[in-house]
């Protein structure tokens, strides 16, 4: 197979050019067609007939009564070989042809779109089928014909079907740089813009497009997807005509509903260049590949893929499905392009490799193909009022421009749009977001307008769709996230079409499930979640490329057109409440589950059988403070011989889950020594919740044991509840080494969990300066608090060795009183300069040596933890504030007496230099209790209470 000899392009000056020298030249080339509903027996028709079959169909036009050379004639066919034939009886007529989408199925949108393009195109022929003209009720203008009625006159006489379109100017015009036709954009739900494309644009673009990758000679291209699309036209039909090759042609509803009748189709037929977007990929991949499948696909070149974001780990598990069967490596070819720039004229010839290297989620979208550059552009402010525009710097998110032969030079009949798209210096604005990284390769951010607003936090939809996708997998057919209204702001709308019907109530709950959890984790709110129902999917706003659109899902969903669907998905979440509560197993099914069902009732002072149908309820819920949290450890601990992490209860809180994690294998007779898993900050407190997730930071003891009491008085917040742990504690595990590290750290742990803001973030203490730097990191902080502690603290930092951290965490734990640890600060002179093993010597010999045996404190334990401590607050000893927050809350309980004599003293002087490091004045709640004690038992309901107010005051 050799690579295409280029036609010469200078000897074409029209589309009509290109029809008739192809014919003449290439005559055995055919376009072929399968009916819908039959993907077995197609109907092949030769180009020359192509050609004969539209002269005689343009004489038909020219014929008709208000026809004008160079006006419009709109099209409304749903036929593959209906819109070719017809398409080209336009152009050989000398009329411009315009060809119109499907109608939407709601009679409100089909109204106002048919009316918008009567006005635009000012009362135009209009052709379709006889079993459309219902369909265009309502008030227009346009002049109907039916394709029946036309051919009925054929063998009337009308002319002799000449090829009028030879001249080489029109109106003073030269024939490239006239209209060759218009397409349509925007939506059926809004007044539709014509793009007028050119024959010099269309030539640019299909010879920029054959020139991105070398085809073979002799091998067919693949369109599944309408004419009405300016990629099934320009890149498949045009293409192949132009390179004169054959052309296959496939109704979407075969292929979408059967992907394997693609690959079928794909080999059958040798092709090699199609279609295929993400959302199809992703279903290429879910369907079983038999050894025994004899598919070839050595001939696939380009399996062009566009119209949504290419998820990276689709595209790598599609590539290696397409390999297997003799496509190469980098087929699935990513790419940019709008009805403005003749569809795709940005390529990634690298995928998925480049993007795995990269470490992307997203497929990048490749360089421009010849007949087009790009541009990203930043505006920035240089005066009141005044903007400019400079260009991004790599990997830098901006407006994304371009211009060049394959961009369009305007919309027809809209001067307004003009203006706002197109730049005086021909740049078009394409409306999308967008960075360009350092090897030149773009990568798209999302629309503009494309956006969910979240009490003012604008998050992009497309973002969130992904990652809700990521959790769902292959657990549904297709979704589409949208916003809608919610009474004061947007909601994220989430409807899936489920993988069968009826959908099972197991399916239901579980996909439920993952898709709350990753919508708190990347917008921080509660999704809105309803599946579709069969006979709903044709109500779906679906363009030519498959790809839903967002906007008119919004106004069909507030339109009350689902909601029937909805009602049914209330009714099936009826059903899974029970579902849930029948799942749940009364009794531990194993002696590992019943011996820590004894330690969790033993360690709360209560008989088992008060919580044995709880077996799958986190100990928090049972009500284990922190010091519960540390009998509990040691009640284990002295039961299995061995030493578990105060970590693994904090990550597995439910008696069936610290089972496991115990003793993967519960058929073993001796326990094995638990395995301390890779370090990772964060501790779950709370995973539910319709709020912006709270993320609380440790104090400078570096355990988040402090929190649990505040934890489960925020349970009715409705919020998500994250702490963040010190490293260090368990035996071989390293601290940090800078503040940096830990920042670092915490900030990209934060992310994983949750990728997009709003953030809200909380510190005790130390942790409140942890929380100030980390904010800095973060985009759309909306909530910073600090409990207790000022922006300058190194000099308190300096007076803490070891031996005094030692102390402070005694008082922590409750093995020395307060008493003592005001009079050792007093005569901390002697205190402070004992050797480590002579503090924890005098320590050791005041406490309650049942209370030490109570927590499972051993000397060892004990000094490990003052070590963490001590790290911890030495790596802030030349620790200086700067930078700026947009707003911070300060809680204030009475301060050390170290710190300030009076809370008067310690708000006037020392906290309310927050006002140096925020852009808004700082607001203060004094609350219950002590420096140690403002979050503890006798004052954590005041507290928790003013922090939900505080919060609420934010809009968090």
């Amino acid at each position: 197979m050799g690579s295409i000899n280029t036609p010469p392009e200078p000897a074409w000056n029209c589309l009509q050019d290109v029809l008739r020298d192809r014919t003449e030249l290439r005559p055995s080339q055919h376009l072929i067609f399968y009916p819908l509903g039959n993907t077995s027996t197609p109907k092949e028709i030769p180009y020359s007939t192509l050609y004969a079959q539209a002269k005689k169909n343009s004489v038909l036009i020219r014929s008709l009564e208000g026809f004008e050379e160079g006006r419009p004639v709109l099209l409304h066919l749903n036929d593959h070989w209906d819109t070719i034939l017809w398409f080209w009886a336009v152009l050989l007529a000398n009329g411009l042809p315009v060809l119109d989408s499907p109608f939407s199925n709601v009679d409100h949108h089909r109204h106002k779109h048919i009316k918008g393009l009567s006005d635009l195109l000012e009362s135009p022929i209009c052709i379709t089928r006889a079993e459309s003209l219902h369909l265009f009720d309502g008030s227009h203008t346009m002049r109907l014909h039916a394709v029946e009625s036309l051919l009925a006159t054929q063998g009337l006489e009308h002319g002799d079907g000449s090829y009028p379109s030879r001249r080489r100017y029109i109106s003073g015009i030269h024939q490239s740089a006239a209209p060759a036709l218009l397409m349509l954009t925007s939506g059926s739900t809004g007044s539709a813009k014509a793009v007028r494309l050119t024959h010099k644009q269309v030539l640019a673009a299909v010879a920029g497009k054959a020139s991105v990758r070398p085809l073979p000679s002799n091998r067919p291209f693949l369109n599944w997807i309408g004419l009405d699309h300016v990629a099934s036209l320009v890149e498949i039909h045009l293409q192949a005509l132009w390179l004169g090759v054959d052309q296959v042609h496939v109704h979407a509803a075969d292929v979408v509903s059967s992907p394997r009748t693609f690959l079928d189709l794909l080999s059958g037929h040798r092709v090699s260049r199609s279609f295929a977007p993400n959302f199809f990929l992703a279903r290429l991949v879910s369907i079983s590949t038999p050894n025994e499948e004899t598919w070839d696909l050595s001939s696939l070149v380009v399996l062009a893929s566009g119209g949504e974001a290419n998820d990276v780990n689709t595209c790598v598990a599609a590539s290696t499905l397409l390999e297997k069967y003799g496509a190469p490596r980098n087929v699935i070819t990513p790419g940019f392009g709008m009805t403005e720039t003749c569809a795709g004229a940005i390529f990634n010839l690298e995928c998925p490799d480049y993007d795995v290297a990269n470490g992307r989620s997203v497929a990048s979208l490749g360089k421009c193909m010849r007949g087009m550059e790009m541009c990203v552009t930043v505006t920035v402010t240089i005066g009141e009022g005044i903007t400019s525009t400079r260009l991004a710097s790599p990997n830098e998110p901006g407006d994304l421009e371009v211009r060049g032969e394959v961009v369009f030079d305007g919309y027809y009949r809209n001067p307004i749009a003009n203006a706002q798209a197109l730049t005086s210096e021909g740049w078009f604005r394409t409306g999308d977001q967008a960075t360009v990284d350092s090897a030149g390769n773009l990568c798209l951010i999302g629309r503009v307008k494309d956006v969910i607003n979240i009490n003012g936090v604008k998050m992009i939809a497309a973002d969130v769709q992904t990652s809700i996708e990521r959790a769902l997998g292959h657990r549904v057919a297709r979704l589409i996230t949208f916003p809608s209204r919610a009474s004061h702001t947007e909601q994220v709308t989430v409807a899936y079409v489920p993988r069968e019907w009826p959908i099972r109530v197991e399916d239901v709950a579980e996909v439920d499930d993952l898709t709350v959890q990753a919508c708190i984790l990347s917008t921080a709110s509660r999704p809105f979640i309803f599946s579709l129902q069969e006979q709903s999917l044709p109500l779906l706003p679906t363009s030519a490329l498959g790809k839903i659109s967002r906007a008119k899902m919004r106004y069909l969903f507030e339109a009350g057109v689902f909601d029937e669907d909805v009602n049914l998905h209330r009714q099936a979440l009826g059903v899974v409440k029970n579902f849930r509560r029948d799942k749940m197993r009364p009794r531990p099914t194993n002696e590992a589950e019943e011996s820590l069902i004894s330690d969790f009732a033993e360690t709360l002072g209560i008989t088992s059988d008060t919580i044995d149908i709880n077996i799958d309820t986190s100990v928090f819920d049972l009500g284990f403070t922190s010091m519960d949290l540390i009998r509990l450890k040691h009640r284990i601990d002295t039961r299995l011989g061995t030493t578990i992490p105060v970590i693994m209860l904090l990550k597995h809180t439910t008696a069936r889950s610290l089972a496991v994690a115990l003793n993967p294998d519960p058929e073993l007779s001796e326990q094995p020594t638990p395995v301390v898993a890779d370090y990772d900050p964060v501790v779950t407190f709370r995973s539910s919740g319709t709020k912006t997730p709270l993320w609380l930071v440790h104090p400078g003891v570096g355990e988040v044991l402090v929190f649990v009491g505040l934890a489960q008085h925020l349970a009715d917040d409705d919020r998500p509840v994250y702490a963040l742990r010190a490293r260090g504690f368990e035996p071989g595990q390293p601290g940090f080494s800078s503040i940096n590290e830990v920042v670092d750290t915490y900030a990209a742990a934060i992310r994983r969990r949750q990728p997009r803001g709003p953030y809200a973030l909380a510190g005790y203490s130390y942790g409140t300066m942890l929380a100030f730097q980390i904010a800095k990191k973060l985009d759309m902080v909306c909530f910073l608090g600090s409990f207790n502690l000022p922006p300058h603290i190194k000099s308190r930092m300096r007076q803490l060795n070891w031996n005094m951290c030692l102390l402070h965490l005694t008082y922590f734990l409750g093995l020395t009183t307060e008493a003592y640890a005001d009079g050792v600060v007093v005569g901390e002179k002697g205190f402070r300069a004992m050797s480590r093993k002579e503090s924890l010597a005098q320590i050791l010999s005041v406490v309650d040596s049942g209370r030490m045996e109570e927590l499972g404190q051993s000397e060892q334990a004990l000094a490990r933890w003052a070590d963490v401590a001590y790290g911890l607050q030495s790596m802030a000893v030349d620790y200086e504030p700067e930078g700026m927050v947009d707003a911070i809350d300060v809680f204030h309980a009475v301060p050390l007496k170290v710190a300030a004599a009076s809370r008067e003293e310690w708000v006037r002087d020392h906290l309310s230099r927050w006002s140096d490091f925020c852009r808004t004045e700082p607001r203060f709640h004094e609350v219950g209790g002590a420096h140690y004690t403002m979050i503890g038992p006798d004052h954590v309901l005041g507290f928790s209470a003013k922090l939900k107010a505080a919060l609420e005051a934010r809009g968090v």
